[in-house]
């Protein structure tokens, strides 16, 4: 395949998240989005999860094109080696901020890209450590009626109310908001895109 095919290759964004729209258009790509429904039942490190849910998420979607380059990303938040994904509940989101207050946990993302038309596929998984400070139950309490965390790993988005709780971070800020921007750029040149 030549390098003037590959450039005119469509870019499928295999994700509904408006946060990774956003970042995938703002780094200047033009793309359609795919928001394939995959098992999301997946038992282990939060590393390996999201490497094996970024894939699955990329061969769900590439199942409905000829030809094209698939992205695919999921995000968890990890505190001591245990997976925090999306709260159920509001309790449930209390207990994780909780959990997060004035503690350090990681934020890991999985990023698979494959070629539909030669089925090339690459996957990495970028770590991101983010320090909490202690956080009052008043204001866990009015973060969460915010609504905002409902829909988060980890019951926070680093780009709304939750920046205010951190006071480090160890790695990439777009990692956090569940899209390593800097991983995604090598890996879509490595591509052609």
């Amino acid at each position: 395949m030549s390098m003037d095919k590959t450039r005119r290759m469509p870019l499928i964004l295999a994700s509904g998240s408006p946060r990774r729209r956003e970042l995938l258009a703002r780094m200047g790509y033009t793309f359609a989005v795919c928001s394939p429904d995959v098992d999301e039942h997946v038992q282990g490190h939060a590393r390996d999860i999201v490497r094996i849910l970024s894939e699955r998420k990329a061969l769900a979607a590439a199942k409905h094109y000829s030809r094209g380059c698939i992205i695919a990303s999921d995000t968890l938040v990890s505190l001591e080696g245990v997976p925090l994904g999306k709260p159920e509940n509001v309790d449930d989101a209390f207990r994780m901020l909780r959990s997060l207050s004035g503690r350090e946990h990681e934020v890991f993302s999985g990023v698979c890209v494959l070629d539909v038309e030669s089925g090339r596929r690459e996957t990495r998984v970028a770590r991101t450590g983010v320090y909490f400070r202690e956080l009052s139950d008043a204001e866990i309490a009015a973060y969460i009626e915010t609504g905002e965390p409902m829909d988060k790993a980890g019951a926070y988005a680093i780009q709304g109310g939750a920046g205010a709780f951190v006071t480090r971070l160890d790695g990439s800020f777009e990692n956090v908001m569940g899209f390593p921007v800097e991983e995604v750029r090598e890996m879509l040149a490595s591509f052609g895109m």
